[in-house]
């Protein structure tokens, strides 16, 4: 069985022309047993929350994204009340990313901080998206002593010199479907460099979706693709790949109960 680490059910189109159900159900038929729908906006959290209520196969996080701070309501009292959620497990997805926004590094750090004081406060796990900031990313994770709540670099593509310090912190790396790309050669060494019990798998759907299906909507069911990836790096059987990747997931999302 698997696990999605990292999903945004609320964003897939096929969700919105068929029902959420079908989706689910065709995950439920590649094997995965958990999601994680992680949150990028304060508005967009109720609307998600609402979707997937009930579902215990589904768990939830919510944050700021790092490239929607600048244009999108924030209030971190109110962020402060939803991450206490008995039904939030996570906080996130924050982070930096300079690639797509390089005006903002201020705020964006501002709400990063924030977002890493409050996940020490909660204790939860952190769900990190950076991009073209590593030194900057890792400093402010080592100030923050983000050590404490741990967490997870979600759809990692940077490199190995990241990897490494990531680690040193006790945080996860989690893989998505670029991992299967012609062009990702240097994720794929990193991968084989990063120890199987440190690792998490995840679509990051509706986007990036993975070989064979790149140029669809990605959905829950093809992280199948990305462990089979994975299992072929690292020379050992998808079942490993599934079994370890999950037994990571319910260590570190530790609010989430294993086999939901």
């Amino acid at each position: 069985m698997f696990v999605d680490s990292h999903c945004h059910l609320d964003k897939i189109k096929r969700v919105e022309e068929v029902g959420l159900e079908t989706v689910l159900n065709d995950a439920a038929a590649a094997k995965v047993e958990h999601m994680l729908c992680v949150g990028v906006t304060l508005d967009d959290f109720y609307p998600m929350a609402e979707l997937i209520a009930g579902r215990s196969n589904i768990s939830m996080s919510c944050g700021l994204h790092p490239l929607y701070v600048a244009k999108n309501r924030v209030d971190y009292d109110e962020l402060t009340t939803i991450c206490q959620r008995d039904d939030v497990v996570a906080v996130g997805e924050t982070g930096l990313d300079y690639y797509y926004d390089k005006d903002n590094h201020h705020t964006q750090q501002e709400s990063f901080a924030k977002h890493i004081e409050l996940a020490n406060q909660v204790n939860k796990p952190l769900i990190i998206h950076t991009r073209d900031a590593r030194e900057d990313t890792i400093a402010m994770l080592k100030e923050g002593r983000a050590e404490q709540c741990r967490g997870v670099l979600h759809c990692f593509t940077e490199n190995q010199w990241m990897a490494e310090r990531a680690l040193e912190l006790d945080f996860y790396i989690s893989i998505s479907g670029i991992v299967t790309f012609a062009s990702a050669s240097e994720l794929r060494e990193v991968v084989k460099s990063v120890p199987l019990q440190r690792l998490l798998i995840e679509t990051d759907a509706p986007w990036l979706a993975p070989v064979p299906h790149r140029g669809k909507e990605n959905q829950p069911a093809y992280v199948t693709e990305v462990a089979k990836c994975i299992a072929e790096l690292k020379n050992i059987d998808v079942e490993e790949v599934a079994a370890v990747t999950k037994r990571n997931f319910y260590e570190l999302f530790h609010q989430v109960k294993a086999g939901a």
